[in-house]
């Protein structure tokens, strides 16, 4: 049986970024388990391979949630990362830490050491700022490489403009002093390939001879002695795969993400009584594990467009040689693109104190129900979303299999602001795209169409084409011991037990205004000097009048 200082259950964002700080000490051991395989695969690397990916089952979870309420008797399909990087190396690249205000909810919650302030210095250990961006906010040090998008096109220049002649301001750096206004994103890219968790802080430390990365290994179980967690048990190959334990001298830490973390501590005897008796799982110990998920749900407005050409045409025949050609000698082009080429925040309505919208921008459509895939015609969407959503789900285990999926049930909607929030961002997103700037372009609206102008029917219209924006949180949230809610402390040790953390998105006790890959990493930047016993990095002198 194999010893180790530290076990870290999911080599996604948070656990590349654990192994990288927490080896660093040459006198420390690190074993970390992933259940899926290495990130070779090159539509891994490959910005535009996103698309690829996006089903790919051997990379990719590829979850289902369960019909909600307010989703037209859907299953909405929830892709997560199962390789090296985790969801690093299958998302939209996108890099949004959020605003001032969410950090500082979550130290008004209880958590101490987690208010901007404290946070900020760990978002800037962590970055590699390549552009625009104040050295208050930004870092440039870091293994994270994050740039912002170089490709030009004329719809996204229009629809900038667009935002503008409605009161929107341009924002260089949404990251820095505030987050309102629009721009081009910025992403994980650099030199035309993604920069993962794996690629900026796994691989690297991999060549350090205490790193142990164990990649088709599949968590099974927490071991346990008494209340301490003292190893953890998973299966080589999966399924019916060889049986292999691994010992922690240390601790155990799990940053397997907002769905497997819940699952595999439910797995083990952690979380509800009542779910746990229901599937034959004796009770060591119980907590509202897996309760209080929360995701960003966006119904996306689609143009017709005439006079130019968008990506739908590009991506295929001769032109998608063209790209392919600009790629493979340049690394530019096509091929070297996220999914959403412009970000914009804004406010639902007059009351509304900071941003509560995020939008983004596409010259691209998406075929009706079948996310990743574009249309034939031309098309150009806006995505609309509210960031900071009240209703909340769970995730709970589907039975004593640990290989069975997740239930997952995010309720969204459920919350009648969440409603009306999402109906303005729709009414935004229509006048975005009407915009004057726009008009040479615009040919009509698809979706939700012209019929639709009333409250009612917007809502309506959400409920049928809604989805996720893959920034699913919350299911093992920080708080106070004396919370009803809480699973972890402010140092992210699970209440009532020893030896045992929990570091990933999950640990968040509230939705950001924001994507999610940027606080995981700090969240786990932050936490790995907690575990190591280090003075936390001072916190940062902010202006007041910051407030992203």
């Amino acid at each position: 049986m194999d010893r180790f200082d530290y076990v870290i259950v999911g080599a996604g964002s948070a656990g590349c970024v654990l192994t990288s700080r927490l080896s660093e000490d040459p006198n420390t051991t690190v074993c970390v388990l992933e259940a899926g395989p290495s990130d070779w695969h090159p539509y891994i690397h490959l910005p535009a391979g996103f698309i690829k990916t996006f089903h790919m089952k051997s990379i990719n979870w590829a979850y289902q949630q369960e019909p909600g309420p307010w989703t037209g008797g859907r299953s909405i399909y929830a892709p997560r990362g199962k390789t090296l990087g985790g969801s690093s190396s299958i998302n939209g690249h996108i890099y949004n830490r959020g605003q001032r205000m969410d950090f500082d909810t979550w130290a008004q919650m209880g958590n101490r050491g987690w208010g901007y302030a404290d946070v900020l210095p760990y978002f800037r250990r962590l970055e590699r700022r390549v552009g625009e961006g104040e050295d208050t906010y930004r870092g440039r040090d870091g293994n994270l490489i994050v740039t912002t998008m170089n490709w030009r096109d004329p719809l996204c220049e229009a629809f900038m403009e667009g935002a503008v002649s409605l009161g929107i301001p341009r924002n260089p750096d949404y990251n820095g002093k505030t987050q309102e206004g629009v721009s081009y994103c910025q992403r994980t890219i650099n030199n035309g390939l993604r920069v993962s968790g794996a690629t900026a802080f796994l691989k690297p430390a991999m060549k350090r001879p205490n790193v142990h990365v164990h990649t088709h290994a599949h968590a099974t179980e927490i071991i346990f002695e008494g209340k301490r967690a003292v190893g953890v048990r998973y299966m080589k190959g999966g399924r019916g795969g060889q049986p292999v334990e691994v010992r922690a001298n240390k601790e155990v830490i799990l940053s397997g993400g907002t769905y497997n973390s819940p699952q595999l501590l439910q797995l083990s005897g952690v979380g509800s009584p009542d779910l746990l008796q229901q599937h034959g799982i004796a009770v060591r110990h119980a907590l509202p594990v897996g309760e209080g998920l929360q995701d960003h749900y966006a119904p996306r407005t689609v143009a017709r467009v005439k006079n130019i050409k968008t990506i739908n045409e590009l991506r295929r025949g001769f032109s998608l040689w063209i790209e392919a050609m600009k790629w493979a000698t340049a690394r530019r082009g096509l091929l070297s693109l996220s999914p959403t080429m412009v970000y914009c925040f804004w406010h639902s309505g007059e009351s509304a104190e900071s941003s509560d919208l995020q939008l983004t921008f596409t010259p691209a459509s998406y075929k009706e129900g079948v996310q990743g895939q574009l249309e034939d015609e031309p098309g150009m969407t806006v995505a609309s979303w509210q960031q900071r959503p009240e209703s909340r789900g769970y995730v709970r285990i589907r039975s004593a299999d640990p290989f069975a999926p997740p239930i997952i049930q995010t309720n969204y909607l459920d919350a009648e602001l969440d409603r009306r929030v999402i109906v303005g961002g729709m009414k935004l997103a229509r006048k975005l795209l009407k915009s004057a700037p726009l008009s040479p372009y615009y040919a009509y609206e698809d979706f939700p169409g012209p019929n639709v102008n009333t409250d009612d029917e917007f809502l309506h219209a959400a409920t049928q084409r809604g989805t996720t924006t893959f920034h699913p949180g919350c299911t093992c949230r920080m708080g106070p011991a004396d919370s009803t809610w809480a699973v972890v402390d402010d140092h992210l040790r699970v209440h009532g037990l020893e030896g045992l953390r929990v570091i990933d998105a999950s640990v968040m006790p509230r939705m950001i205004s924001a994507n999610l890959n940027a606080s995981t990493m700090m969240i786990a930047d932050r936490a790995s000097d907690l575990i190591r016993g280090k003075q936390p990095m001072e916190a940062a002198r902010i202006p007041d009048a910051a407030v992203a």
